[in-house]
């Protein structure tokens, strides 16, 4: 049988093995982290919870300051346009990125005290993010490489390291110290700058090139403009932390970063949908066949719907599983932060006919506008209503995300396609309607276990009742990846 399964597996494509290896690694990335939660929430209070949560979303942002997000997508298309020069422009990037992180190493030097009070961080922290930085990127280029040639027995092997390595020294160092917050920060820059420094090293040697000017001017003329793009959607992500922090207190910052911490590992379910329908997508849309995207949507909608309705039915013994009864509060944060990645899952569908008819002026505007709406909402609300507020306005700033590149893709669909749409307006809204309120119901059962209890079951039933349904819509969605190829 084992035998038999090892065959199969070698018979099948270079691209699909690489594939299902790289979606392994993401798996493995976020499952260990979500894992070793429950264990540092009991090592460190809320308020210290809190403070490293608004270290990484401080992180977050300055990274794409830092960096500009070089490792994406202009680095992916500069493989592919400079293929012939390949080793030179990996490392004439590895040299962008290292002397970009230099530059703002020195910057942050001469007026440490100032930056420091800016983002309520010590030296020491500054220091370490500067460190996380440049060894990420690092990083980054070279999986972004191995990818792209569907070299993954390395990646796999450095991924599976690091990934039990940062909790590891991160518990260690926690256990160790006085000031817990900054032994964690430490923790894990040390394991990265160990564990990421060589891939700029090897970069470096074989490409023998740190400065070009003709790949530094390219790179930086594509991803200038994209900048506003990603640092919206870096903002549209960590705002909240950071406002709750500065707004209500530290501790509330913490419990708050734990109940999205758990509804962002839902997010997994959309990264591994959207690998294997996004080329799928892109191939119905080149061939103008959009009117068969439909009977793959409403199926994807459907399951992403159920798996967070999943999540928000059990929230009161997730958050207890994951941390002790000083961050019970987070169950409320659940709901709305659940139906955010909803709606994240959503937009994707609609912005491919951004991306393939390259209109991303629209996704530009959509990130920035949706990144000024949570900041101001967040000012507003959490202010008047609490920091469990930030729930709802993340969820209002994601509604319209999606909205947005809805009303965007009809316009290029009635363009293109001579109004021909490729989703029914009323059934999308229906199963948004359908899942939202269910959502808030289990929300409103939360104090009341028995009545939550019967809610799981008559929906349980409701699956086995219609079970066939439910398998097919599965293996119609798992089918997708051997028709795209």
């Amino acid at each position: 049988m084992m035998s038999k399964l090892m065959n199969k597996y070698k018979s099948l494509p270079v691209q699909v093995r690489a594939s299902f290896w790289f979606l392994i690694c993401a798996f493995l990335q976020r499952g260990i982290s979500t894992i070793t939660t429950p264990i540092f929430t009991r090592l460190l209070s809320t308020a210290e919870y809190g403070q490293y949560s608004v270290f990484n979303s401080w992180l977050g942002i300055i990274t794409v300051l830092v960096t500009l997000n070089l490792y994406s997508g202009v680095y992916t298309q500069g493989l592919v346009k400079f293929d012939n020069q390949r080793k030179k422009y990996s490392s004439s990037l590895q040299g962008l990125v290292f002397t970009l992180t230099c530059v703002w190493t020195v910057v942050y030097a001469l007026f440490y005290e100032f930056w420091n009070s800016v983002f309520s961080l010590t030296t020491v922290q500054m220091l370490a993010m500067l460190v996380m930085i440049w060894a990420t990127a690092a990083f980054q280029f070279w999986s972004v490489e191995q990818r792209v040639d569907f070299k993954y027995h390395a990646l796999v092997a450095v991924t599976i390291i690091i990934s039990i390595a940062k909790p590891v020294i991160g518990i260690i160092f926690v256990l160790l110290a006085d000031d817990k917050v900054t032994a964690r920060i430490l923790g894990l820059a040390l394991v990265e700058l160990i564990g990421y420094s060589w891939c700029f090293i090897i970069q470096i040697h074989r490409g023998k090139k740190f400065f070009s000017l003709e790949n530094w001017k390219y790179a930086l003329k594509f991803n200038l403009p994209l900048i506003p793009h990603y640092l919206s959607m870096t903002v549209l992500n960590s705002s909240d932390r950071i406002m709750i922090n500065n707004l209500v207190g530290e501790s509330e910052a913490g419990i708050y970063s734990l109940a999205y911490s758990v509804s962002q590992i839902m997010t997994l379910f959309n990264t591994a949908l959207m690998q294997t329908i996004e080329p799928w997508l892109y191939k119905k849309i080149k061939a103008r066949q959009i009117a068969d995207i439909k009977r793959v949507a409403y199926p994807a909608f459907f399951f992403i719907a159920v798996v967070n309705l999943m999540l928000i039915a059990v929230a009161p013994e997730i958050i207890a599983i994951f941390a002790p009864a000083s961050y019970y509060e987070a169950i409320w944060v659940i709901p709305p932060a659940a139906m955010s990645v909803y709606f994240m899952f959503a937009y994707t569908f609609f912005a491919v006919f951004e991306f393939y008819y390259e209109k991303t002026s629209f996704t530009t505007i959509a990130t920035t506008s949706g990144a000024v709406l949570n900041i101001v909402l967040n000012y507003l609300f959490i202010s008047l209503c609490g920091y469990m507020a930030a729930g709802y306005t993340t969820l209002v700033c994601y509604m319209f995300f999606a909205i947005f590149h809805y009303f965007c893709m009809r316009k290029i669909c009635k363009k293109e396609f001579g109004n021909q749409m490729p989703y029914s307006t009323r059934i999308l809204f229906s199963i948004t309607i359908i899942f939202m309120v269910l959502g808030f119901l289990f929300m409103v059962t939360y104090n009341y276990t028995f009545i939550r209890y019967i809610l799981v079951l008559v929906i349980a039933v409701l699956l086995v009742i219609f079970r066939k349904k439910v398998i097919e819509t599965v293996r119609h969605l798992l089918s997708i990846k051997k028709q795209g190829r």
